[in-house]
């Protein structure tokens, strides 16, 4: 085996550990590895230039299209927002781009604050006892929101509705997999109907399509037989609904992307959990807290840390290893520069938009664009193309949502269109010239 350059091991070295398992050579080590496996032709070319590499890289990004290329209308949990120019100069300074977890408060005290202000901005705008400092994104907050209530009911049924997020409610059954949860999928109409037996009830409201959702009933379904309710939830939608914390619900949680966090084709994202302060015992993750010292300096600390790194194995809620630091930092950011004002401005502003192109759209021949219930700033758009408008959209350069049928069980097929403060008025028509083209073109509904 070839002398390693960044091993500070010399030959003696190597020698006297093979010499103590027994052993001549590393390669018999490697014996249960089939030989043809072990230096396998990988048809790398030979090494490039940094220069070389850097022409390379910007060839192949030249094949994509960023989001910003056309007209984009694809949202849920994950949504192209604006993001002020301030938030990653502040965000992404070097105190917190590098910074590990707190672990030592004495050196983390600038860390440990920006993760306190995250918990204290978010539980504000969701009107929630208690927010950790954050989980890995919206569908893992969903999954630990339905352990956390299968912990405090000591039930194992969980009940969550068809139109919540089908990334989240897929997250959700992989998370059940391994403790053997049963996981029941009704329609949002039925779920206050459905609390027998269960740990909690989870809805979205809004929901996958937009649709605002009665969660206060359900809330006191679930309550009067014994169960805990989840609501899941988008922050800007709290700027001008009622919050979770006001209707009734046990825990709340969401993806806080839009939160200032660029889309990064897939992340970091940041999950958002919050919930009653007679429930905190049971949080995953870790929530930091504020205290004094010894001299009445005002101080953070990690005040609770569930993980079984931190306590007995036997009492630990989660093995959640970290958080989204980085992006809670930068939502604290976002959150702190935009305000009550702005925030409420610019969900406004895509409801307003989502509403007028939902208007124009349901003139279409064929065509419907929502639903009889009131909706936020998303809608289902249904045509006689089905699912399938989504690609031909593609070949027009108008991005749009995933195709309904594919993920979201009795409720049609179609495609989502979601709206946020970016969506230009020249967006909205290039969609529906696009649409109205097509189902000119194909005037019977796709088998």
């Amino acid at each position: 085996m070839g002398q390693n350059p960044y091993s500070p091991h010399t030959d003696a070295d190597r020698a006297a550990m093979l010499a103590r398992v027994g052993v001549t050579s590393v390669d018999e080590l490697l014996t249960a590895v089939p030989i043809d496996a072990r230096g396998p032709a990988m048809g790398v070319p030979p090494g490039l230039s940094e220069l070389e590499v850097q022409a390379h890289m910007e060839r192949i990004a030249a094949l994509d299209r960023t989001a910003g290329a056309g007209p984009f209308f694809i949202g849920g949990p994950v949504q192209r927002r604006y993001i002020p120019a301030a938030v990653p100069v502040l965000a992404l300074r070097g105190e917190f781009l590098t910074a590990y977890t707190p672990y030592q408060p004495e050196v983390s005290q600038g860390t440990l604050q920006a993760l306190w202000e995250y918990q204290s901005l978010v539980s504000e705008l969701l009107a929630m006892d208690v927010v950790n400092s954050s989980m890995y994104d919206g569908s893992t907050a969903v999954a630990e929101a339905a352990l956390m209530a299968v912990r405090l009911t000591g039930r194992r049924r969980v009940v969550v509705a068809n139109e919540v997020f089908s990334q989240f409610r897929q997250t959700l059954a992989t998370y059940a997999k391994g403790p053997e949860l049963e996981i029941v999928e009704v329609p949002t109409r039925e779920l206050a109907a459905s609390p027998t037996d269960a740990a909690c009830l989870i809805v979205q409201h809004p929901d996958a399509f937009g649709t605002l959702v009665g969660v206060r009933a359900i809330a006191d379904a679930a309550h009067a037989a014994g169960a805990l309710c989840v609501q899941v939830t988008e922050p800007h939608a709290n700027a001008l609904l009622e919050p979770p914390g006001a209707l009734g619900v046990d825990i709340a949680v969401g993806e806080g992307q839009p939160l200032g966090i660029p889309l990064s084709f897939g992340g970091p994202h940041l999950g958002i959990i919050a919930c009653r302060d007679a429930l905190v015992r049971q949080m995953p993750g870790r929530i930091v807290g504020q205290t004094v010292d010894a001299s009445g300096t005002r101080g953070f600390v990690n005040t609770l840390q569930t993980r079984e790194q931190h306590i007995r194995r036997e009492k630990a809620t989660s093995n959640i290893c970290t958080n989204e630091a980085i992006a809670a930092i930068t939502a604290s950011v976002y959150l702190s520069l935009m305000g009550p004002r702005s925030l409420r401005a610019a969900a406004r502003i895509g409801v307003a938009r989502a509403h007028a192109l939902a208007d124009r759209l349901a003139r279409l021949p064929g065509v419907s664009a929502g639903t009889e219930a009131p909706f936020f700033d998303r809608f289902a758009l249904r045509s006689p193309l089905g699912g399938g408008l989504r690609t031909a959209l593609l070949a027009d350069g108008i991005f749009v949502g995933e195709g309904i049928g594919r993920h979201y069980s009795g409720c049609g097929d179609g495609v989502t269109i979601q709206c946020t403060e970016l969506t230009t008025d020249a967006d909205i028509d290039a969609l529906v010239a696009a649409v109205e083209g097509m189902t000119a073109r194909r005037p019977v509904a796709a088998s």
